[in-house]
């Protein structure tokens, strides 16, 4: 299905970053499984692929999947979409020349001579924080507590600090590179709550064409269903993408150990495990659909695959959800989410960018061959 926004998406978006250590080891990443997944996710429809820099080797992986593939998917019959500025952890550089290098060299390894999208990584890691909590409920920044998050009426275009000035730069940069044809449209990414709200909307730039929030259109946080209106109306954005429906592996049998989500809710995940009789995964993907696509603002869904598997169980429930799916998924939806509510973990967010991140990760995760 495509849905009927400007980018003319597909319902589903290929979220590439399985392919990188950090959710899959060497032996599967150098076998033949990518190529069959990729071909699989093509034929399916799922004609659109999200990556990044940051991922290690994802896009060697799918810029070689795709090249084989070419004679069945030309490049015109599918979308592409990476990510620069953040290169490892802790790792960012949002300096123009910097940006370039990288949209260059993601070209090179994707093997393309255009991008249909580029975003800045992970701006909140970046920008000036003005968010008066680093974690918890921040729906108040729709409310009376707008100031605080930088969200009041006039403050548009306010720059904060030099991390938004950083952001603003960045984002420039890949104006030009859109002026110069190698990218099509042009975006962030990062927590709905923490955007920075002047890289939106100040007066010297052009609207972001794109904006990608990741793990906030969950069962256990849908909070960007609520700030999608802002995006759209005040900051102008052409496109939305809801990515990571399993809220970064929180939501499967076994989050990976670099998780940043606090042991309590890790621990509220685990007692809703049980209560879908598919399975915590094919429940929390069934909630993410129903609340993304066609009905929803025409945003697409980025969701990880890794194996020819995970795309029959996703276009599955897709197709379930499509048809009207039973009273019970929604049910137990409602159950879910009450175990989260009552470990007061229900539309709750850690804290990002985390100071220990890059600590826990190289304990807990081979090394990312960037």
């Amino acid at each position: 299905t495509v849905l009927d926004g400007p980018l003319k998406l597909p319902a589903i978006v290929f979220g590439a970053g399985t392919f990188a250590n950090q959710y899959n080891p060497d032996a599967h990443l150098e076998s033949n499984i990518p190529l069959r997944t990729i071909g699989l996710a093509l034929r399916y429809g799922i004609q659109a692929f999200d990556t990044s820099v940051y991922y290690g080797p994802s896009e060697v992986i799918l810029g070689n999947a795709l090249q084989e593939l070419k004679n069945e998917f030309p490049r015109s019959s599918y979308q592409l979409m990476t990510k620069c500025g953040r290169f490892g952890p802790s790792d960012f550089d949002y300096s123009p020349s910097r940006i370039r290098d990288s949209v260059k060299r993601s070209l090179e390894r994707l093997q393309t001579s255009y991008l249909d999208a580029a975003f800045l990584h992970d701006v909140e890691f970046v920008c000036t924080q003005v968010v008066p909590q680093s974690s918890g409920n921040n729906l108040g920044a729709l409310g009376e507590e707008s100031p605080a998050y930088g969200l009041a009426k006039g403050d548009e275009g306010k720059i904060r600090g030099e991390g938004d000035r950083k952001v603003l730069d960045a984002y420039a940069e890949l104006r030009k590179l859109q002026e110069e044809g190698l990218v099509k449209n042009i975006g962030i990414t990062g927590m709905s709550r923490s955007l920075p709200y002047s890289v939106m909307t100040d007066v010297d730039y052009k609207p972001v064409d794109v904006i990608l929030s990741y793990s906030h259109l969950t069962l256990q946080n849908g909070t960007f269903a609520r700030f999608a209106p802002e995006f759209r109306e005040r900051a102008k954005v052409k496109q939305l993408f809801a990515a990571s429906p399993f809220s970064m592996g929180l939501l499967t049998p076994f989050p990976p150990l670099w998780h940043p989500a606090p042991p309590e809710m890790k621990a509220a995940a685990r007692m809703a495990a049980g209560v879908w009789l598919n399975g915590l995964p094919d429940l929390a993907l069934g909630y993410a659909v129903r609340n993304t696509g066609s009905m929803v603002g025409n945003i697409p869904l980025v969701t990880g695959l890794s194996t020819p598997r995970e795309v029959h169980e996703c276009v599955r429930v897709w197709r379930e959800i499509q048809d009207g799916e039973a009273e019970g998924r929604k049910k137990a939806e409602e159950t879910v989410q009450d175990i989260f509510s009552k470990a007061e973990y229900l539309d709750w967010s850690w804290a990002s960018p985390q100071e220990d991140l890059e600590l826990v990760i190289s304990k807990t995760s081979p090394q990312w061959r960037l």
